[in-house]
Protein backbone atom coordinates (compact mmCIF):
# COMPACT_ATOMS: atom_id res chain seq x y z
CA UNK A 1 0.00 0.00 0.00
CA UNK A 2 1.25 3.61 -0.78
CA UNK A 3 2.15 6.18 1.93
CA UNK A 4 1.51 9.29 -0.46
CA UNK A 5 -0.94 11.55 0.95
CA UNK A 6 -2.48 14.24 -0.91
CA UNK A 7 -2.78 17.12 1.09
CA UNK A 8 -3.45 19.30 -2.99
CA UNK A 9 -3.64 18.18 -6.26
CA UNK A 10 -2.40 19.62 -9.50
CA UNK A 11 -4.99 20.49 -11.61
CA UNK A 12 -2.89 19.82 -14.49
CA UNK A 13 -1.21 16.03 -14.32
CA UNK A 14 0.53 14.30 -16.88
CA UNK A 15 3.22 11.69 -17.02
CA UNK A 16 6.35 14.23 -16.09
CA UNK A 17 6.25 14.84 -12.53
CA UNK A 18 8.48 16.95 -10.56
CA UNK A 19 9.35 16.44 -6.84
CA UNK A 20 10.57 18.82 -4.44
CA UNK A 21 10.84 16.67 -0.99
CA UNK A 22 11.92 19.21 1.42
CA UNK A 23 12.03 19.92 5.12
CA UNK A 24 9.58 23.30 4.49
CA UNK A 25 10.80 24.96 7.71
CA UNK A 26 9.56 27.44 6.36
CA UNK A 27 8.08 27.21 2.75
CA UNK A 28 10.36 30.41 1.10
CA UNK A 29 9.98 31.95 -2.11
CA UNK A 30 13.09 30.40 -3.28
CA UNK A 31 11.23 26.81 -2.70
CA UNK A 32 8.10 28.30 -5.21
CA UNK A 33 10.41 29.61 -8.34
CA UNK A 34 12.52 26.31 -7.94
CA UNK A 35 9.82 24.56 -8.89
CA UNK A 36 8.30 27.29 -11.11
CA UNK A 37 11.71 26.98 -12.84
CA UNK A 38 11.77 23.60 -13.36
CA UNK A 39 8.75 23.11 -14.81
CA UNK A 40 9.53 25.99 -17.80
CA UNK A 41 12.90 24.59 -18.01
CA UNK A 42 12.07 20.31 -18.27
CA UNK A 43 8.25 20.65 -19.39
CA UNK A 44 7.07 19.48 -16.14
CA UNK A 45 3.30 18.31 -16.12
CA UNK A 46 2.69 18.34 -12.23
CA UNK A 47 5.01 19.78 -9.16
CA UNK A 48 4.49 17.54 -6.32
CA UNK A 49 5.82 19.38 -2.67
CA UNK A 50 6.50 16.31 -0.59
CA UNK A 51 6.71 17.16 3.18
CA UNK A 52 8.19 13.55 4.45
CA UNK A 53 6.99 12.81 8.44
CA UNK A 54 10.60 10.81 8.48
CA UNK A 55 13.81 12.56 7.55
CA UNK A 56 17.45 10.55 6.39
CA UNK A 57 19.83 12.68 8.01
CA UNK A 58 17.66 15.07 10.33
CA UNK A 59 15.10 15.36 12.58
CA UNK A 60 11.75 17.63 13.23
CA UNK A 61 12.71 20.76 15.15
CA UNK A 62 11.00 24.37 14.89
CA UNK A 63 7.37 23.64 12.92
CA UNK A 64 5.92 20.68 13.55
CA UNK A 65 4.69 18.09 10.83
CA UNK A 66 0.99 19.87 10.61
CA UNK A 67 2.60 23.38 11.04
CA UNK A 68 5.00 23.03 7.51
CA UNK A 69 1.71 21.54 5.99
CA UNK A 70 -0.13 24.41 7.08
CA UNK A 71 2.52 26.76 5.12
CA UNK A 72 2.20 24.67 2.35
CA UNK A 73 -1.29 24.99 1.37
CA UNK A 74 -0.80 28.68 2.71
CA UNK A 75 1.82 29.23 -0.34
CA UNK A 76 0.76 27.21 -2.98
CA UNK A 77 -3.39 27.75 -2.51
CA UNK A 78 -3.32 29.85 -6.04
CA UNK A 79 -0.72 27.42 -7.66
CA UNK A 80 -2.99 24.83 -9.85
CA UNK A 81 0.09 23.37 -11.00
CA UNK A 82 1.36 22.23 -7.69
CA UNK A 83 0.26 19.20 -6.07
CA UNK A 84 0.87 19.05 -2.09
CA UNK A 85 1.62 15.44 -0.03
CA UNK A 86 3.15 13.73 2.66
CA UNK A 87 4.94 9.84 2.61
CA UNK A 88 6.75 7.69 5.41
CA UNK A 89 9.46 7.90 2.90
CA UNK A 90 12.41 10.07 3.15
CA UNK A 91 15.35 8.46 0.33
CA UNK A 92 14.07 9.59 -3.22
CA UNK A 93 14.27 5.58 -4.34
CA UNK A 94 11.86 4.88 -1.29
CA UNK A 95 9.95 7.84 -2.10
CA UNK A 96 9.88 7.30 -6.27
CA UNK A 97 8.92 3.48 -5.31
CA UNK A 98 5.57 4.75 -3.15
CA UNK A 99 5.01 6.88 -5.65
CA UNK A 100 4.65 4.35 -8.55
CA UNK A 101 1.33 2.80 -7.76
CA UNK A 102 -0.23 6.73 -7.65
CA UNK A 103 1.52 8.04 -11.10
CA UNK A 104 1.48 4.62 -12.83
CA UNK A 105 4.35 2.65 -14.78
CA UNK A 106 4.43 5.40 -17.64
CA UNK A 107 5.63 8.00 -15.29
CA UNK A 108 8.76 9.84 -15.36
CA UNK A 109 10.02 11.58 -12.00
CA UNK A 110 12.08 14.29 -11.57
CA UNK A 111 13.48 15.08 -7.76
CA UNK A 112 14.36 18.79 -7.03
CA UNK A 113 17.54 19.28 -5.08
CA UNK A 114 20.20 21.61 -4.52
CA UNK A 115 24.10 20.96 -4.77
CA UNK A 116 24.57 20.51 -1.33
CA UNK A 117 21.87 17.65 -1.37
CA UNK A 118 23.02 16.65 -4.63
CA UNK A 119 26.80 15.57 -3.22
CA UNK A 120 24.70 13.93 -0.14
CA UNK A 121 22.82 11.66 -2.18
CA UNK A 122 25.24 10.73 -4.51
CA UNK A 123 27.66 9.67 -2.27
CA UNK A 124 24.84 8.46 0.69
CA UNK A 125 25.65 4.91 2.17
CA UNK A 126 22.63 2.85 1.18
CA UNK A 127 23.94 -0.27 3.05
CA UNK A 128 22.27 -2.91 1.55
CA UNK A 129 19.83 -1.29 -0.37
CA UNK A 130 20.07 -0.67 -3.61
CA UNK A 131 23.12 1.44 -5.44
CA UNK A 132 22.90 5.18 -6.73
CA UNK A 133 23.59 4.14 -9.95
CA UNK A 134 20.96 2.03 -9.86
CA UNK A 135 18.41 4.09 -8.84
CA UNK A 136 18.78 6.77 -11.46
CA UNK A 137 16.89 3.83 -13.14
CA UNK A 138 13.64 4.78 -11.19
CA UNK A 139 13.85 8.74 -10.99
CA UNK A 140 16.22 11.74 -12.35
CA UNK A 141 17.54 14.81 -10.47
CA UNK A 142 16.94 18.52 -11.06
CA UNK A 143 20.30 20.61 -9.21
CA UNK A 144 20.19 23.65 -8.49
CA UNK A 145 23.19 25.83 -7.26
CA UNK A 146 23.32 26.48 -3.80
CA UNK A 147 27.04 27.30 -2.59
CA UNK A 148 28.39 27.30 -6.31
CA UNK A 149 27.37 24.61 -9.52
CA UNK A 150 26.63 21.25 -9.00
CA UNK A 151 29.23 19.19 -11.50
CA UNK A 152 27.46 16.36 -12.72
CA UNK A 153 29.41 12.87 -12.85
CA UNK A 154 30.11 12.41 -16.65
CA UNK A 155 28.58 8.85 -15.68
CA UNK A 156 25.32 9.88 -14.74
CA UNK A 157 24.99 12.79 -17.05
CA UNK A 158 21.78 11.71 -18.89
CA UNK A 159 20.18 11.35 -15.43
CA UNK A 160 20.94 14.08 -13.42
CA UNK A 161 20.73 17.82 -14.75
CA UNK A 162 21.15 21.44 -13.82
CA UNK A 163 18.15 23.70 -12.68
CA UNK A 164 18.93 27.23 -13.57
CA UNK A 165 18.34 29.58 -10.71
CA UNK A 166 19.24 33.71 -9.92
CA UNK A 167 21.82 33.64 -7.60
CA UNK A 168 19.99 35.73 -5.16
CA UNK A 169 17.59 32.56 -4.42
CA UNK A 170 20.12 31.50 -2.55
CA UNK A 171 19.62 34.39 0.40
CA UNK A 172 16.07 32.89 0.55
CA UNK A 173 16.82 29.79 2.34
CA UNK A 174 14.64 28.52 5.04
CA UNK A 175 17.54 28.67 7.67
CA UNK A 176 18.06 32.27 6.62
CA UNK A 177 14.71 32.90 7.45
CA UNK A 178 14.71 30.89 11.29
CA UNK A 179 17.96 32.67 11.27
CA UNK A 180 16.79 36.43 10.98
CA UNK A 181 13.66 35.60 12.70
CA UNK A 182 15.69 34.40 16.06
CA UNK A 183 17.81 37.80 15.60
CA UNK A 184 14.78 40.01 15.05
CA UNK A 185 15.80 41.16 12.10
CA UNK A 186 13.68 41.26 8.78
CA UNK A 187 12.43 37.85 7.23
CA UNK A 188 9.12 38.24 6.12
CA UNK A 189 10.33 39.20 2.45
CA UNK A 190 11.98 35.77 2.37
CA UNK A 191 8.44 33.82 2.69
CA UNK A 192 4.92 34.02 0.93
CA UNK A 193 2.35 36.58 2.78
CA UNK A 194 0.44 33.99 3.81
CA UNK A 195 3.29 31.49 5.32
CA UNK A 196 4.47 34.97 7.32
CA UNK A 197 1.07 35.18 8.70
CA UNK A 198 0.90 31.56 10.12
CA UNK A 199 4.96 31.77 11.63
CA UNK A 200 3.51 35.02 13.04
CA UNK A 201 0.35 33.35 14.44
CA UNK A 202 1.99 30.26 15.65
CA UNK A 203 5.29 32.41 17.30
CA UNK A 204 7.95 30.76 15.19
CA UNK A 205 11.35 30.58 15.36
CA UNK A 206 11.88 33.12 17.62
CA UNK A 207 14.73 33.42 20.01
CA UNK A 208 14.98 30.31 22.59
Amino acid sequence: MSTFRFGKRSERLGRRVGILSAAFNPPTHAHLEMARQAVRQYSLNEMLFLLPRIFPHKIYAGATFEQRMEMLQAALADEPQFSIGSTDQGLFIDIARAGRPVYGPEAEFFFLCGRDAAERIVHWDYGEGTPFPEQLAEYQMLVSPRGGAYHVPPEFAGRIHPLDLPLELEALSSSAVREASASARAWEHMVPAPVAAIIRREGLYLPA
